[in-house]
């Protein structure tokens, strides 16, 4: 019987597969060199590969526009980048280089922007929608831009009381505004409702009475949002289709209504095993909207997506040196790592976020089962859990082998740096590590470099006070 990591990776699922191979016993993410890198930089470290940013887009588009072409749908497709799933500067340029439109979700978002017009990569007449609760500040820099002449600059309403804030800006111009609507949760949720959003029995009374005759503002989007995102489930279809029957009562009551904003994105890739048929999904998404237009007797809108983890998630990766292994007791054998997971990967005890966990060297070894742990003296700092069959399977190795067991942890691209907040103060004042960025150069050439080194004694002094 095989036994052998490969051979349970092989038998298990196909490999190799959607950027993951092994060359000379080695594991490369995307053609990436992992175990060059870590002869070059040492670990732990995060890495950013940036051409698949640019691919998702280019895919989401694919899939959006050919559902358009073949329904004779009527409507354009818009994709906005969430920025809130990674602000960093260079995910986000080069999301831009595929001219998407972005989504914002706190005031410190315009000044973002303000800074990306400044350097001349994202123009004025680009779409901006803007999410989230407003504040006083976001609703006064929403103005800012306005008046800045950002003439696509759409204020989505999550209650019924910020249209009075926006009523209070002095624009040059008519407020671009947006309605979200809310959604009913999950069975399984903690609560009924969710608290985002205008309620589905008050929004078209409300469009009636403050929007439809107010020449201050003018509707031109509908925003769904369901936070689990987009799947085929009846529960995902049921609260679409509602939210469709809502966007044509408004539309009617208000024509300048000309788009449908679908929030919750895209699911990623989280285990080998993992199979969505995205083609299909976009394909009734685009059939359900014309359907529901057709019945009710109004123009099909256009379409925008807010993927942001779609955008980004499979882009990143961090990779740790094995320490240590620990048999605590018959039955348990821990690996150590050299950072900690709670502040590298948050997702993954925090909401229990699974991620494909892979080795990148001792393929040929036979694997074991065991728990992660990090260095911190946490209790909750450990990953003993994977999508298809609850287990970790790594290989085993001895302590006299000349080379240390590497491991990664793939598709972390997505809101792992916002929840740990990079650069700041961490749990056990364990040090972010360092950053490396892959790009591909204009002959399609791969390149590296490094973003941010890891995080000094000093760093972390100063941000406590102590050099004060």
């Amino acid at each position: 019987m095989k036994n052998n990591y490969f051979d349970l990776i092989d038998q298990t699922y196909h490999f190799p597969q959607n950027g993951f191979k092994l060359v000379d016993g080695t594991l490369h993410f995307n053609d990436v060199d992992l175990h060059g890198l870590i002869q070059k930089y040492g670990t732990p470290f995060k890495i950013s590969y940036l051409p698949k940013i640019w691919e998702k887009i280019r895919l989401s588009r694919q899939y959006f526009n050919k559902a358009i072409k073949e329904n004779n749908y009527s409507g354009q497709y818009e994709f906005c980048y969430c920025t809130k799933c990674c602000h960093f500067n260079h995910v986000v340029r080069t999301a831009l280089k595929e001219n998407v439109s972005l989504e914002t979700s706190s005031s410190f978002d315009i000044d973002l922007i303000e800074k990306l017009h400044q350097k001349e990569v994202f123009n004025i007449d680009k779409t901006i929608v803007h999410n989230g609760y407003k504040t006083e500040d976001y609703i006064k820099k929403i103005g800012r831009l306005i008046n800045k002449g950002f003439s696509n600059s759409i204020t989505v309403l999550d209650n019924v009381g910020e249209l009075d804030k926006l009523m209070e800006l002095d624009t040059k111009e008519p407020i671009k505004i947006g309605l979200r609507l809310s959604i009913e949760e999950d069975p399984q949720a903690a609560y009924y409702t969710s608290r985002l959003g205008i309620n589905k029995r008050e929004v078209v009374d409300f469009v009636k009475e403050k929007i439809s005759d107010n020449d201050r503002v003018e509707l031109v989007m509908v925003h769904f949002f369901v936070d689990s995102g987009v799947s085929d489930t009846m529960y995902y279809w049921n609260e679409f289709k509602k939210a469709l029957s809502q966007f044509t009562k408004i539309k009617k009551a208000v024509p300048s209504v000309r788009a449908i904003n679908i929030g919750g994105g895209f699911p990623i890739q989280n285990s080998l095993n993992f199979d969505f048929d995205y083609e299909y999904i976009t394909g009734e998404i685009v059939r359900n909207i014309q359907e529901a237009c057709k019945e009710d007797g109004v123009e099909e809108p256009d379409i925008y997506t807010e993927f942001g983890k779609y955008t980004v998630g499979e882009s990143g990766a961090v990779i740790f040196q094995v320490l240590e292994q620990k048999q605590q007791n018959d039955a348990e054998l821990w690996y150590l790592i050299d950072n900690s997971l709670m502040n590298t990967i948050p997702d993954a005890w925090s909401i229990n976020e699974k991620f494909i966990l892979l080795p990148l060297n001792k393929w040929q070894n036979q694997y074991k089962r065991v728990n992660i742990g990090g260095i911190s003296c946490d209790h909750s700092d450990y990953y003993n859990s994977e999508e298809l069959n609850q287990q970790v399977m790594l290989p085993a190795y001895s302590n006299d082998e000349d080379e240390p067991l590497y491991i990664g942890f793939f598709h972390t691209g997505a809101y792992q740096d916002s929840i740990s907040g990079y650069g700041g103060i961490k749990h056990c004042l364990i040090p972010s590590p360092k950053h490396i960025v892959v790009d591909e150069d204009e002959n399609g050439n791969l390149f590296d470099y490094v973003y941010r080194d890891e995080q000094t004694v000093d760093n972390m002094l100063n941000i406590l006070g102590y050099n004060d």
